[in-house]
């Protein structure tokens, strides 16, 4: 399933591969070295600090858009292998699939939802308890169905 990537997806993998590797880290550190070294001969100038402040600032602001890249793609990546664990499983509720795309407001709701089915499943003391939106929606239908209230007897 491997498939052709633009150019950007390829740089950017490679960048962020070279640039959190040990290597990087230890050429930044001689960067600063050599800037500290070079401070006397240039008389500690204002050339001087602007020259890594803005070399600084340059890397910082690309370095930015590359993270976000790699992000995006394992976030993406993620989700789509957390989709297929909660689809392939029958006990999962297949409406959680995409919730990224819910609003704040609603994932919230979600989240309380869940807090309450982890303080169930702590009072049950039983781990192999499960509890799912669509099993909870089931039960609450046949809890309003019991307790709907019954024609008086005559």
């Amino acid at each position: 399933m491997k498939k052709k990537s633009n150019f950007f997806e390829r740089f950017s993998n490679w960048a962020t591969a070279a640039t959190g590797s040990s290597a990087a880290f230890f050429i930044a550190i001689g960067t600063i070295v050599v800037w500290l070294i070079t401070g006397p001969v240039f008389h500690y100038s204002d050339t001087w600090q602007l020259i890594i402040n803005t070399g600084t600032t340059i890397v910082t602001f690309l370095m930015v858009f590359l993270i976000q890249k790699s992000q995006n793609k394992d976030s993406k990546a993620i989700h789509l292998k957390l989709n297929e664990l909660l689809a392939s499983h029958e006990g999962t509720s297949n409406r959680m699939v995409n919730i990224e795309d819910l609003t704040e407001e609603e994932l919230d709701h979600l989240y309380k939802f869940y807090r309450q089915l982890s303080n169930l499943a702590e009072k049950e003391n039983d781990l192999t308890k499960t509890h799912s939106i669509d099993a909870a929606e089931e039960n609450q239908k046949r809890k309003s169905v019991a307790r709907k209230p019954r024609p008086a007897a005559k």
